[in-house]
C-alpha cells in the first residue's frame, strides 16, 4: 500500500478499500494515487511489442496492471474498472463536501462487496448516502433505476446517485431522474 495513503485506506477482511475523505486535499492525494496507477499502465502499453492478441491475452489475465489506490497487482481489465469506481466516488466526494460542509467527511467504499453499506456515507451518522457508478450510458444494466430504488429505501436525510457518462459531461444535477427525494448528479474527474 502506498505510505501517504496508509492513515486513511483499511484494508477489510475480503480486500476492500476504504478512504476516509475530509478535505479536497484528500481527495486530490488520493486521485493524484489513480493517476500515477493509470501512468503505470500507460508506460506499460507503450512498451508491448510482439503479437496484438498475446498483448490482450496479458492484459486481462496477468497482473500488469495495480489497483488505483492500494497499488496491489491487477490485470488491466480488472485496474479499469476499480479506476472508474474510485474515480466516480471521489468526484462525488468533492461534490458532497460542497453540499455539506459540516457533514464531518466522508467514508467511501465502492463498488460491490464494500466494506460499508453505501458506496459513500458520511461520518455524521444517517446524514448523507450516496451509491456511486461509472457507466456509457446511465440506463445500461437499469443500474441508474437500481440505484434509485436502494437510495429511496434508505434513512439518510440526504441521498444521492452519482454517475459517470460520457451522455452527460461535467458535474450537474439531473433532476429529470430523481426520483423520492433522491438527488442524481453527473460527475467528471
Amino acid at each position: 500500500m502506498h505510505d501517504n495513503v496508509l492513515y486513511h485506506a483499511q484494508m477489510a477482511s475480503r480486500g476492500d478499500v476504504h478512504l476516509t475523505v475530509r478535505s479536497h486535499a484528500d481527495i486530490e492525494r488520493h486521485l493524484g494515487l489513480v493517476r500515477e496507477a493509470a501512468a503505470h499502465v500507460q508506460a506499460w502499453v507503450a512498451e508491448q511489442a510482439g503479437e496484438p492478441l498475446d498483448m490482450l491475452r496479458r492484459m486481462k489475465f496477468e497482473p500488469v496492471g495495480r489497483h488505483p489506490i492500494d497499488g496491489r497487482p491487477l490485470n488491466l481489465v480488472e485496474q479499469l474498472n476499480q479506476t472508474w469506481t474510485f474515480a466516480v466516488a471521489l468526484a462525488a466526494a468533492r461534490q458532497l463536501l460542497a453540499l455539506h460542509p459540516g457533514a464531518g467527511g466522508y467514508r467511501l467504499a465502492p463498488g460491490a462487496h464494500a466494506s460499508i453499506p453505501l458506496d459513500i456515507m458520511s461520518e455524521a451518522d444517517g446524514l448523507v448516502g450516496a451509491e456511486t457508478f461509472a457507466a456509457v450510458d446511465p440506463a445500461n444494466n437499469r443500474k441508474l433505476a437500481g440505484d434509485l430504488a436502494k437510495m429511496a429505501a434508505r434513512p439518510e436525510v440526504h441521498r444521492y446517485v452519482f454517475f459517470m457518462s460520457p451522455r452527460f459531461p461535467g458535474a450537474q444535477r439531473l433532476t429529470r431522474f430523481e426520483r423520492n427525494g433522491v438527488q442524481v448528479w453527473s460527475v467528471d474527474v
